[in-house]
């Protein structure tokens, strides 16, 4: 029997429009909406990369696509978009102004918020009803207080990410064609996706120890390498300095989408990003992630609850306890992330995740 929460929900519209890392984490929550009542309807509006974790999703009925780049042009068909849709009850995740559009286009009579202290660009004056103020939290845990807030008691974290019967054809093809999974069909290498750049430079790690550390994954843990990640020619230019830099034989996988990405990540043993989205597909997907932090906090964006064995946090200070409140960038960081400090985390994640033997001495 579905909970009675504190307001009408049978039409939800959830506003969390980006990155993916968000995405993954805002699941958690229309999981336990659909979880409560399976006969509940949840429309989310999300910007176009990250909606392809929507589509299609167990728990999301519609998915509409605000394509924001496209400025009021492209307002303007959201507004068209939803103007003919009821809704009880809208949820926006969202802290910036980017997400009063689809708040007000929603036109549910309950509009809930981060509160105002949380939020950036007035975006508090447009709920009907923010959440009570608390101090800063892990992402996840902010998002779990809009259901704690409409009285549900079934919080429990997951998301759910699922691949498509004709996915999961792709992706047995894909990894056969490079000796079979590990582990599978007589694979007999382990593979570890890299994704070297995130969206923004100042997450990113140095070029130079990328190709070091590629060069190990090959010759001293026997890894097969795919390389990841966006279709930027920023990208691209990162990925390819790496590969020059490094002697590496990676299977180039850059500007793959992301669908392809969900099960290429699915199917390996291991990534290795810095702050990126690819980091939370991976822990959503139970695959374990050597995250790279020095700029951001990880343990307000790190991957949920787990892998923190494997994390490379440069961000925390010795003299400091880890503290999900610090939201502020710490610039000049990323630098002090050495490879040796990632080849112990690789050591580690062999040692307590992936079934292999250590080769490097």
């Amino acid at each position: 029997m579905a909970t009675e929460l504190r307001f009408a929900a049978d039409r939800v519209c959830v506003v969390l429009l980006s990155g993916v890392g968000d995405v993954v984490h805002g699941l958690a929550v229309v999981n336990a909406l659909k979880r409560d009542d399976p006969r509940r309807h949840i429309t989310w509006v999300v910007e176009p990369t990250p909606s392809w974790l929507l589509r299609p999703h167990p728990a999301v009925d519609e998915a509409i696509v605000f394509e924001r780049a496209r400025g009021w042009r492209g307002v303007h068909d959201l507004w068209r978009a939803m103007r003919d849709r009821r809704f009880d009850l809208t949820l926006n995740l969202n802290i910036y102004f980017k997400s009063v559009f689809p708040t007000v286009f929603s036109d549910a009579p309950v509009r809930v918020g981060i509160d105002r202290a949380r939020a950036r660009d007035v975006v508090w004056l447009f709920s009907t009803h923010p959440l009570p103020p608390r101090p800063w939290q892990h992402t996840q845990d902010i998002f779990l207080e809009f259901l704690q807030f409409l009285g549900l008691q079934d919080v429990a974290v997951e998301w759910r990410l699922t691949l498509t019967d004709e996915e999961r054809r792709a992706q047995a093809e894909f990894f056969e064609r490079w000796g079979g999974r590990w582990g599978e069909r007589g694979g007999d290498r382990p593979v570890v996706a890299v994704v070297p750049a995130s969206a923004n430079p100042a997450k990113d790690w140095i070029a130079e120890r990328w190709a070091e550390l590629l060069a190990a994954l090959e010759s001293d843990f026997g890894f097969r390498v795919l390389l990841l990640g966006g279709p930027s020619p920023r990208d691209s230019r990162i990925a390819q300095t790496i590969v020059d830099r490094s002697g590496a034989h990676p299977v180039w996988e850059l500007g793959c989408g992301i669908r392809r990405l969900l099960w290429l990540i699915a199917g390996s043993q291991l990534v290795i990003a810095p702050d990126t989205g690819p980091v939370h597909i991976a822990r959503a997907l139970e695959v374990p992630v050597i995250g790279l932090y020095g700029h951001s906090n990880p343990w307000r964006v790190g991957p949920y609850r787990k892998f923190q064995d494997l994390w490379v946090d440069r961000y925390t200070d010795e003299d400091e306890e880890p503290d999900p409140g610090r939201v502020h960038w710490r610039g000049g960081r990323m630098e002090r992330i050495t490879v040796r400090d990632v080849l112990d985390r690789v050591e580690c994640a062999v040692k307590q995740y992936i079934i292999f033997p250590v080769r490097r001495t």
